[in-house]
């Protein structure tokens, strides 16, 4: 009689053992992240460099830049003298004279001034044609705005004089005026303003550096009429 109470006993308990024995496995095997049980799902970071809604974030500036944009900002950050002020230091230098191009670079020596900015300084390149077409080359500190060298081009011979003379007569449209031009099309800095020949049409060419994104903007404008003939965006 007891031995059959026993035995009955242990069959009811089975049951029961067995549920919680398979509990335990089930919950054994859930927290094994790396083989049965399910997968964690990463929320996914946001690209850097993009904002939350998926637009190039302009606080993070230097997270998508090329070189070419790094060396942008770099440069004209750098820079304390602005293209104009910088032109009228040129032609003020050469009496009589008339601006034919400026542009922002990399100083990279040949000062007769003092004090000799440090290599790789901002340096204002600027060429301007005296009364008689003779160009000369006027280098002047991006920082300081002082004349670091003005020295004329010997290569030139009459006929180069006389075309830039004559071209310098038919631009009834000035750098000025050029720019204005520009940079109501693009706002930034402007870091080249040149008078050349493009398709045998005489243009003021400007580069307009947009400083939300470090890219360039190439205008062509027609220098007799004034009228935008090329917008060009680099980015790289």
């Amino acid at each position: 009689m007891n031995e059959s109470l026993h035995a009955l006993r242990l069959r009811s308990a089975l049951p029961a053992c067995l549920m919680v024995c398979s509990a335990l496995l089930v919950t054994g095997c859930g927290s094994d992240a790396g083989t049965k049980g399910p997968a964690a799902v990463a929320t996914p970071a946001a690209p850097t460099g993009v904002g939350p809604t998926g637009s190039p974030d302009p606080t993070d500036t230097g997270a998508r830049l090329t070189d070419d944009q790094v060396a942008r900002m770099s440069l004209v950050q750098a820079a304390k003298v602005p293209w104009d002020g910088a032109a009228d230091t040129a032609v003020g230098t050469v009496a009589g004279s008339k601006l034919v191009g400026i542009e922002l670079r990399r100083y990279k020596g040949g000062a007769t001034a003092s004090p000799v900015p440090s290599p790789g300084s901002p340096e204002w390149t600027a060429e301007v044609a005296g009364q008689n077409g003779m160009v000369h080359r006027v280098l002047v500190d991006g920082v300081s705005g002082t004349v670091l060298r003005s020295r004329p081009e010997t290569d030139q011979d009459a006929d180069d004089m006389r075309e830039l003379t004559d071209r310098l007569t038919r631009a009834q449209v000035s750098p000025e005026q050029a720019v204005k031009t520009a940079t109501e099309r693009k706002q930034g800095t402007v870091t080249e303003v040149h008078l050349g020949d493009e398709d045998h049409t005489l243009v003021w060419s400007v580069d307009v550096v947009k400083r939300q994104d470090w890219s360039k903007t190439a205008f062509d404008i027609d220098a007799a009429t004034g009228e935008v003939l090329r917008e060009q965006v680099y980015k790289g």
